[in-house]
């Protein structure tokens, strides 16, 4: 027989009572045995496995800074060694480790924060388990990664460091990486960073760019990580530290290499968002599959007489023009040579203008004035042009009359991150509530800007939340720039002024969610904005309107007030479900 006991083998010797069939001793009972017989019995036995001990699991030092390495040591006992020798196996849900399969293995930190570690012993047969916490803190701010450019900015992709400290430091050899390892850039010997002094790296020297989702990080001469920065998708304008070298990374307002990040307005300081001031009553304008995609941007011109109402829309790739007018509700190509819209070129008959933003000046006009940010063409170079149409003209294309080139007014931008929206705001207007003539430090006065028109024209880039205002000359086609306006936006991507209650529009897609800003001239006396545009509001973008491209926004006259409300009108770039235009409210008047 087996016996089964918590010892080790053995052979057991049992005093046994001996029957013999012949023996007269035996008891009358069948089977029984008398116990005066006696004798030995060996029995072989097998012990079950003792499981070890409870492990131990701890950490030298238990905080490190990231980059840096810390020892592990585990421990078990176990009594029997069977039935194999103790097995460790660490694991972690962050940092590298080294040697996991082993009692003494090491983690390298790689991000700051708490790294969970789990210790599991076994004999083979009894899995124990402890577990330990220890602390990632940041790397020392010797020099820190402070800007990166990740979608094309001028010339490319780019990465600032920054020196935060008093002291000068030598970074010579430092390695720049983004998220692959094969991707490996080392700042040439002799590179020294001054204190507070910037330095940064073109895409043509890293011989790689960043991805819409990808990392940058930056390594020391030991190979320790010293700063990184993940993101899931590109930034309107870059991403930086606010304030430089110490804060948290946010989305700037603008790109502001090698100098101090630019760190104000909505994502920094921020505005404080209402809820849409007209109704939620969003709908669908145009028929499905009406328009391509890249429709940017939209102007709108009243019914007059026997006139009805009408739209203009700007494609910016392919480079089209295209009027739209309402039949039976729905909005749609006009007929004739605008069924399929028409082809627009520069004034020299060529090219193929990115067209984002359009406008009329007075609204009985036939002229439009469309900007646009490069020739796609020539997509590496910004171009950023106002171009004047006249819509009268007949044909599958037009050429501009007029070009008005901007970019020398400009610092440096990406090609595709140039100018994104016009809009046109009328003498009477400005002249009446004593619009502030920034170039000539006072008040307005139309006749210093001869053949300017009656009205000037804001311009807006993509990035930033700042519209210039503009004298556009007709007969010499230069320019003054009368007036900068800081609206507080993040990015802008539309504009629309309502002429009737002197409201300027500022609107951006679904980079800031669809947000939008109101502003109007300050005609406070005394007030020291006096005669300048100042916010009137902020404004969450109508519940009913889902968070799409609507790069384009237009706003309909007083005229058409039905029930204390008039429509506005919204151009989706991406034709989300094959729709390209949306209409919702806004109260009529100036509401508060």
């Amino acid at each position: 027989m087996k016996l089964t006991t918590r010892s080790t083998l053995f052979v057991a010797s049992l005093s046994l009572l001996h029957a013999c069939a012949d023996a007269p001793k035996h008891s009358p009972r069948d089977g029984a045995i008398d116990p005066t017989d006696s004798g030995d019995l060996g029995v072989d036995g097998a012990l079950d496995n003792v499981c070890p001990g409870p492990p131990v699991a701890s950490a030298t030092p238990s905080a490190i800074e990231v980059g840096m390495t810390l020892g592990l040591h585990g421990a078990a006992l176990d009594a029997d060694g069977l039935p194999s020798p103790l097995h460790y196996a660490w694991a972690s849900d962050g940092g590298t480790l080294a040697s996991a399969g082993s009692a003494d293995a090491t983690l390298t930190c790689t991000t700051a924060g708490t790294v969970h570690l789990t210790l599991m012993v076994t004999d083979g047969a009894c899995p124990r388990n402890t577990s330990i916490d220890v602390a990632c803190t940041p790397h020392a701010a010797v020099v820190v990664i402070n800007e990166i450019e990740t979608s094309g900015g001028t010339p490319g992709d780019w990465l600032e460091l920054f020196n935060p400290t008093d002291d000068v430091h030598d970074i010579s050899g430092w390695i720049v990486r983004d998220s692959d390892d094969g991707h490996t850039y080392a700042i040439p010997n002799g590179t020294v960073l001054a204190s507070h002094a910037y330095y940064v790296v073109e895409e043509a020297s890293l011989g790689f760019g960043f991805g819409t989702a990808d990392s940058a990080r930056l390594f020391d001469t030991t190979h320790a990580l010293v700063d990184s920065k993940d993101w899931t998708a590109h930034a309107m304008t870059t991403l930086g530290r606010c304030p430089d070298g110490s804060g948290d990374f946010t989305v700037t307002v603008a790109s502001t290499k090698g100098a101090t990040n630019t760190c104000t307005g909505t994502g920094a300081a921020g505005l404080t968002y209402t809820t849409w001031p007209g109704a939620d009553d969003v709908v669908v304008a145009d028929a499905v599959s009406t328009f391509a995609g890249n429709l940017s941007d939209l102007t709108y011109r009243a019914a007059a007489g026997a006139d009805p109402a009408v739209m203009f829309g700007i494609q910016n790739d392919p480079s089209r023009m295209h009027r739209i007018v309402a039949t039976g509700g729905v909005w749609g190509p006009d007929s004739g040579d605008w069924a399929a819209g028409k082809a627009i070129h520069y004034p020299n008959g060529l090219g193929s203008p990115d067209a984002e933003g359009i406008t009329f000046a007075e609204s009985s006009s036939q002229l439009v004035y469309v900007v646009a940010e490069r020739d796609n063409e020539v997509p590496t170079t910004s171009r950023l042009s106002v171009l004047l149409f006249d819509t009268t003209t007949s044909g599958a294309s037009m050429t501009p009359t007029h070009e008005w080139n901007l970019t020398s007014d400009f610092a440096v931008v990406g090609p595709n991150a140039g100018i994104e929206s016009i809009t046109w705001i009328p003498d009477t207007y400005l002249v009446a509530d004593g619009f502030y003539d920034e170039h000539a430090s006072a008040t307005y006065v139309p006749s210093v800007y001869p053949d300017h028109g009656a009205g000037l024209f804001l311009i807006a880039l993509e990035t930033g939340g700042v519209v210039h205002a503009y004298a556009l000359d007709h007969v010499s086609e230069t320019f003054t720039r009368v007036a900068t306006i800081t609206t507080g936006m993040m990015g802008m991507m539309g504009m629309s002024f309502d002429r009737d209650v002197g409201f300027l529009w500022a609107h951006c897609d679904d980079a800031c969610s669809n947000r939008s800003a109101v502003l109007r001239i300050d005609t406070t006396p005394a007030s020291p904005t006096l005669g300048r545009f100042v916010l009137h509001g902020s404004y969450e973008r109508p519940a009913s309107l889902g968070n799409y491209g609507y790069e384009g926004i237009v706003v309909a006259p007083e005229s058409e007030c039905t029930a204390s409300y008039k429509r506005v009108f919204f151009a989706d770039d991406a034709l989300t479900d094959g729709h390209a235009i949306r209409v919702g409210t806004i109260p009529c008047g100036a509401f508060p």
